[in-house]
């Protein structure tokens, strides 16, 4: 086989990045601004910040079908549908089509996917919260999973990095197992949730209401004006794509950081088939690329590589990366490769109508961006459950439900314009956000025997509940309608809907961080343990899952790896 030198020569980089979502888009800011010529493969297609936001502008009347999913599109898209956003004509075009990339569930699990440049940081839900000390050494403290390599302090002024460049909307509330972070103004809560907030306050010692941390500029700073971003309008359309850029996204923040440095080739349409691994260099040399339109297959060269596909497909290259040192793929010496796959626990869910008169007379301006929260209250310092581990938190919010028609269809008008504006009952809703454990039997494997029509082995997910998820449901769906009652707002639905793993969309591990090579494919600094120029910095990383939304913590994990690498690598350490 002669090697042709020249391709080689043009096709190699000092760093490829294979994703563009949110861990990626930080990769690859990271990666340039310190110096290193990155390439960022992304499977699906580019999408430029604004003029591909097609309905970002879009009233119900300007759609062709009013907002809602035609019946052939809905057909194709079973799984990504359960999904708001996807379930929309609004917003369906940032995710797949399920016909397109198809996957066995052994057990039900709802894989949500965005194949686009910006992947899922153009529809996430922007809540951003820290990890505390606890999370982070819980499962050495239960003999739970492995021990994490790292703890809060390792990471927390990475968590103070990232959110000075997201631009992140809170208030600081001085709660233990929430820390404080760099905070903008926060969003404003509404009446009902400062009446709900002040009787948590007052009724219990061990639990709080804030508002949520979220990742909408409320106040942009220079930092983000410097990059085109503006001030969120609180529309609260930021699944269509922001043109005002008032939301992190790879396309509003680190992706124009990183094109500013001159450093970085982007190449959408690229399916990363594997990772090239040099057995006499014991360290891998580049990728294997697949272009989704003609199916040629491409190789390119860099001295690290950043795996950030989001989790699911993060492992899944990394098993198809097959050689005669891994035959069962890329790092994995400890047979973890695969296994321990996590998401949360979002079954719960409680709301009820507010029965005080005291509100009706009051009114609040635009979409608030942001919800409210329940931070996690449960097993911290002395309080430890009996029958079950760990926590949850709860996503809240509160409004007016709906707008009176009338008395009735008879109503038309100027009766009917005047019944359309009085607004109805306050509501309030709670939803529990559960943390989920590792477990070896929850995991996914490769199916050499049905491949996708890129010729890709597709995926077998076998996933489900275990008896502390089932117990903890219980306590949260107990505590939710304690603290409405408390509140004065009448219970009308608490249940436990039952979803399969996936819908959360936060699914983590698979490729888990861990001190000992032996139990783990990472090392403290996202390392490949048995191929030190290979880091995985998303969700794949995992050793537990904490019930926090985790992007702010990919980010913070992403910056400080990437730190980490710069420095190896002017070493001569890979």
């Amino acid at each position: 086989m002669y090697l042709n030198t020249e391709v080689q020569k043009n096709n190699t980089y000092d760093a490829i990045v294979i994703g563009s979502g949110i861990s990626g888009g930080w990769a690859a800011k990271e990666l340039t601004e310190k110096g290193l010529r990155t390439l960022m493969l992304e499977r699906g297609r580019d999408v430029k910040h604004v003029v591909d936001y097609p309905t970002t502008m879009s009233a119900p009347w300007e759609m062709a079908h009013r907002g809602r999913l035609p019946l052939e599109l809905a057909d194709r898209v079973p799984i990504q549908r359960k999904t708001g956003p996807a379930a929309n004509e609004y917003g369906n075009h940032f995710f797949v089509k399920d016909d397109e990339h198809p996957y066995t569930q052994i057990k039900p699990f709802d894989w949500t996917r965005g194949y686009q440049v910006g992947g899922k940081s153009l529809m996430w839900a922007r809540w951003v919260q820290r990890w505390n000390e606890d999370n982070f050494e819980e499962n050495a403290r239960e003999g739970i999973g492995v021990d994490w390599p790292i703890r809060y302090k390792d990471l927390a002024p990475w968590y103070s990095y990232v959110e000075r460049f997201i631009g992140v909307s809170g208030n600081k509330d001085g709660i233990k197992s929430l820390p404080d972070g760099e905070f903008l103004p926060p969003f404003e809560l509404n009446c009902l949730e400062k009446h709900f907030q002040k009787t948590v306050a007052n009724k219990y010692n061990d639990r709080h209401f804030i508002i949520s941390r979220t990742a909408n500029l409320s106040k942009p700073s220079a930092i983000h004006t410097a990059l085109g971003r503006s001030a969120c309008q609180s529309r609260n359309w930021c699944n269509r794509g922001c043109p005002y850029g008032a939301y992190f996204s790879t396309q509003s923040s680190t992706l124009p950081a990183a094109v500013k440095t001159g450093k970085l080739t982007l190449r959408p349409f690229s399916i990363v088939h594997s990772i090239i691994y040099d057995e006499k260099k014991g360290k891998a040399t580049g990728v294997r690329v697949i272009d989704t339109n003609t199916l040629e297959m491409t190789e390119f060269y860099a001295r690290i590589i950043f795996v950030n596909a989001a989790t699911i497909n993060s492992t899944a290259i990394l098993m198809n990366s097959t050689s005669g040192r891994f035959p069962n793929g890329l790092g994995n010496d400890s047979g973890a490769l695969g296994r321990y796959l996590m998401d949360h626990n979002y079954r719960i869910r409680v709301s009820g109508i507010y029965e005080g008169a005291e509100f009706n007379d009051s009114y609040y301006f635009g979409r608030r961006p942001a919800g409210s929260y329940v931070p996690r209250f449960r097993n911290l310092g002395n309080d430890r459950q009996k029958d079950f581990v760990r926590g949850y938190a709860y996503a809240c919010g509160a409004g007016r439900q709906g707008w009176e028609r009338g008395n009735g269809n008879d109503s038309f008008g100027a009766d009917f314009k005047e019944s359309m504006t009085k607004p109805g009952p306050w509501t309030f809703s709670m939803t529990g956000m559960g943390e989920m454990l590792p477990h070896v039997d929850n995991k996914i494997e490769l199916d050499p025997d049905k491949k996708d029509k890129w010729g890709m082995p597709t995926l077998k997910i076998d996933c489900q509940w275990h008896e502390n998820e089932d117990k903890m449901v219980l306590d949260a769906l107990n505590q939710a309608q304690e603290m409405m009652h408390h509140a004065g707002i009448k219970v009308t639905a608490a249940f436990d809907n039952h979803q399969a793993p996936g819908l959360a969309i936060h699914e983590m591990g698979t490729a888990r961080m861990g001190r000992d090579p032996k139990t783990s494919v990472l090392n403290g600094f996202n390392q490949v343990h048995a191929c030190k120029n290979v880091f995985v910095t998303d969700g794949a990383s995992m050793a537990s899952s904490a019930c926090q939304n985790p992007s702010l913590t990919y980010m913070a994990l992403t910056a400080r790896a990437a730190d980490y690498a710069v420095k190896e690598m002017k070493k001569m350490n890979l």
